[in-house]
């Protein structure tokens, strides 16, 4: 019989998790398109998940690409701290709204302006997880809301919970009327 000692299946084995230690990536995940009213405020949510546990080294970077086009401006990092911009577009307009312990490194955007379209990217680090996918948000602002699909779901169940409401009224003022009629017959042919 032809088998392989234990020390080369030993080997082997830790060649696999030698090579998959240095394969994996962090992958971040973002809500895609965000869409947001001008003058309100918005939170860009971006989460991340990694092989490796969140240490001191993990660090996020956040960055702008304007719709119309113009170079790429510094949003937000963070290493072990939060450190917003000093200077630029966001400077006072960027704060930290993630939880590094539930792996979400998520900003919140004050006063949106129409300059602010564009996409946000979120970058998350965490050593010997460098590699993967950079989650991108694209943010439209806008001057109203639309009329979403939501809320026409939420107006239709509305109603309709109404008209329910409105026959179950119906329904027991009827039946009020007539046991009210019945009482007043009973009471009529009694006293005669």
């Amino acid at each position: 019989m032809y088998g392989k000692s234990p020390s080369c299946a030993a080997l082997l084995f830790y060649i696999q998790l030698t090579v998959v230690q240095y394969t994996e990536a962090v992958e971040v995940y973002t809500s895609r398109v965000v869409e947001a009213v001008n003058g309100t405020d918005v939170r860009l949510k971006c989460t991340f998940s990694s092989f490796s546990p969140v240490g001191n080294a993990l660090t996020v970077t956040w960055n702008f690409r304007p719709r119309d086009g113009g170079p790429e401006e510094f949003v937000f990092y963070f290493h072990e701290q939060p450190y917003p911009p000093n200077t630029g577009h966001f400077k006072n307009r960027v704060v930290w709204d993630g939880n590094i312990n539930r792996n979400d490194v998520s900003i919140m955007i004050w006063r949106l302006q129409f300059n602010d379209n564009g996409t946000f990217t979120c970058q998350v680090k965490n050593p010997p997880d460098v590699d993967g996918l950079i989650g991108e948000i694209r943010l439209s602002v806008v001057q109203t809301a639309r009329f979403s699909e939501i809320y026409f779901l939420a107006l239709a169940i509305g109603s309709a919970c109404a008209l329910m409401v409105l026959i179950v009224i119906v329904v027991v003022l009827c039946q009020h009327s007539r046991k009210r009629r019945y009482r007043s017959h009973v009471a009529v042919e009694t006293v005669s």
